[in-house]
């Protein structure tokens, strides 16, 4: 899972008994890959192996070892593996009948009390997996920007809302960067190859000078700005008769953003188009 690393040391702060539960191994159709993990407290949970009947059964049984109740030799769903050098057991589990689920594949799942050193570990994962996150640049603070870093406050990326404004940049999520910059055209400059680039702010000219320059990144996975098609058409005379554009650069510009399928202008609404448009492009781009 890609965590975020505040918010699992908070959970781990909160929560100085956990146990880990790990996807080892998953064979033909799961709910969650090799690799996924979630942490459960007596009280609480921290991430997900998929839910569904298996994620039931893995937090009663880690809840179980928690409570001092060792190894299962005789589990009540699977079957028990060699540890292969982990702590705690490892159990093979097939998804069908046996267990409520029709996803038809089997999962191996690892189960432990998180010492110590497990927690140091997992903190140094969240911080390096945060470092490899795609960074999605937001220039404007107003309701769809607020909207928007909401948004993806809840997914895998490392969003930054940038602008001219002190005053717009205040209430962002908790998990959402700000930057209050008189240039928010460096701010194009300064981001790292494979980024996204959301064009919002309160000033059309201000948007046309953000979007020449993110244009300008050959890398850029994503290159939006808000507007009708009127602006759209206002920006392609300026950027190739002033800006010195062309219309291969041109072309990279996704106006306006989120769609036009739906025609609802609210901004939560246009945050939801906008933000499943921006997170496929980010997939892509990664593939690429």
């Amino acid at each position: 899972m890609t965590a975020s690393r505040a918010n699992l040391v908070r959970f781990l702060d909160a929560h100085p008994q956990v146990a880990l539960v790990k996807v080892v191994e998953a064979l033909g159709s799961t709910p969650r890959e090799k690799g996924a993990w979630m942490l459960v407290s007596p009280g609480a949970m921290f991430g997900t192996i998929g839910g569904g009947q298996l994620e039931f059964m893995a937090i009663d049984r880690a809840r179980e070892m928690l409570a001092g109740g060792g190894a299962a030799p005789h589990p009540p769903f699977g079957h028990l593996l060699p540890a292969n050098g982990e702590k705690g057991e490892r159990l093979s589990i097939p998804l069908g009948p046996e267990i409520g689920q029709c996803c038809g594949g089997r999962v191996e799942l690892s189960i432990g009390v998180a010492d110590d050193q497990i927690r140091a570990e997992l903190l140094r994962q969240a911080e390096a997996e945060e470092a490899k996150l795609p960074r999605i640049l937001i220039f404007g603070g107003g309701h769809v920007g607020h909207a928007l870093a909401a948004a993806f406050a809840l997914l895998p990326v490392k969003v930054i809302v940038v602008d001219v404004r002190a005053e717009a940049l205040d209430g962002m999520p908790p998990a959402v960067d700000t930057l209050l910059t008189p240039v928010p055209e460096e701010a194009v400059r300064d981001a790292p190859p494979g980024s996204a680039f959301v064009v919002l702010t309160h000033d059309h000219a201000l948007d046309f000078l953000i979007v020449a320059e993110a244009l300008k990144r050959d890398g850029a996975a994503y290159v939006g700005m808000i507007g009708s098609k009127t602006k759209r058409a206002t920006f392609r005379s300026w950027y190739l008769k002033e800006a010195g554009g062309d219309e291969a650069a041109l072309s990279r510009l996704v106006s306006p953003i989120g769609g036009e399928d739906v025609r609802d202008k609210r901004p939560a609404v246009i945050a939801a188009l906008a933000a499943a448009e921006i997170m496929t492009a980010l997939s892509r781009n990664r593939a690429a």
